[in-house]
C-alpha cells in the first residue's frame, strides 16, 4: 500500500485469517446510546509476535481495558445499542491518542518498556495506522453518519486500575468528560442516586484533547452530547461483575435518557 501524501510504502501488518481491526455489534440498534470500546483487546498481530513482552504483561492494563469490552457488550444488549471495539491491544497502537501524542505507539507503559515499538521505521508506523487505528475510527464514523437523523449520546467504556503509583483510587466508577458537561452531568447524578458506591466526577482522569481522541472527534467534534465511563478494574473483572455494572449504567441511562434527549434538541 502507498501512502502517496506522506511518500512512504506501508507494510500490511495483518494477515488475512487475523481478526479484523475492528468489531461493530448491532449497528442497527434502537436506544439513543452509542457505545464505544477504545481498549477492548489485548490482541497483537501475528507479524509483530508479543512486542517483546510476555502473557502475563500484555494481560495488564497496559495491554487493554480489562473488563471493559464485557460491560460494553453486556450493556449494548441491555439498551439495544450499538457498539464499536477495538480489535487490538493499545500498545500495538492506541485508538485513543492522537497520533502525533508520544503514547500512540508507546514505547514504554507504566513504566514497562515495549521492545517492539522501539525505533520504528515511518512504514512500520503507517502500517499500523492504516491497519487498527484508521479503521477503527472510519468505522465509528460510518455508524454516526448513519444515524444523522437520529439523536445520539456517545459512550465511551473504559477501564482503571485500582492503585497508581502506589495510590488507592477510591472511585468504583468515574464519568469524564471535555468542554461539554452536561451528559456528562447527567450520568453523574444518576449513578450517585444509587449511594452505595462513590462516583468520579473527571475521574480518575479526565478528556484533554492533547491526550484522548475519540470524544474530542466524534463527540464534541460532531457536537454530540458525550462522556467517557471509567469503571475501576477490581469490580469488572469476573462476569457477575461485568452484568452488575451493565446493569447500573443502564439503569442510568434509562433515567436520564429523556432529559438529556430534550437537553440536547
Amino acid at each position: 500500500m502507498i501512502d502517496r501524501d506522506a511518500g512512504v510504502t506501508t507494510l500490511s501488518l495483518l494477515s488475512p485469517d487475523e481478526p479484523p481491526a475492528v468489531e461493530v455489534v448491532n449497528a442497527d440498534g434502537s436506544s439513543s446510546a452509542v457505545l464505544l470500546c477504545d481498549h477492548a483487546s489485548n490482541r497483537v498481530p501475528e507479524r509483530l509476535g508479543n512486542l517483546g513482552l510476555d502473557a502475563v504483561q500484555l494481560a495488564d492494563h497496559i495491554g487493554w481495558d480489562p473488563g471493559a469490552a464485557d460491560v460494553a457488550r453486556r450493556l449494548s444488549a441491555r439498551l439495544d445499542a450499538p457498539l464499536v471495539l477495538s480489535g487490538y491491544s493499545r500498545l500495538v497502537i492506541d485508538c485513543n491518542r492522537p497520533l502525533h501524542s508520544a503514547e500512540s505507539i508507546a514505547k514504554e507503559s507504566a513504566g514497562m518498556p515495549v521492545p517492539r515499538n522501539r525505533g520504528l521505521s515511518p512504514a512500520e508506523r503507517a502500517s499500523r495506522i492504516d491497519a487498527l487505528f484508521r479503521p477503527y475510527h472510519d468505522a465509528i464514523d460510518g455508524l454516526l453518519d448513519g444515524r444523522s437523523r437520529r439523536p445520539s449520546l456517545l459512550l465511551s467504556i473504559h477501564s482503571f486500575a485500582p492503585v497508581l503509583n502506589g495510590r488507592p483510587r477510591p472511585w468504583q466508577i468515574g464519568v469524564s468528560y471535555g468542554h461539554n458537561r452536561e451528559l456528562a452531568a447527567l450520568m453523574l447524578g444518576a449513578l450517585a442516586r444509587s449511594g452505595d458506591f462513590l462516583v468520579g466526577d473527571n475521574e480518575p482522569y479526565p478528556i484533554d484533547d492533547d491526550i484522548d481522541y475519540t470524544i474530542p472527534v466524534h463527540g464534541e467534534g460532531r457536537g454530540l452530547p458525550s462522556a467517557m465511563i471509567e469503571i475501576r478494574q477490581d469490580g469488572i473483572r469476573t462476569a457477575e461483575g461485568a452484568a452488575l455494572w451493565a446493569e447500573r449504567l443502564a439503569q442510568a441511562h434509562r433515567l436520564i435518557e429523556a432529559e438529556a434527549l430534550r437537553a440536547f434538541s
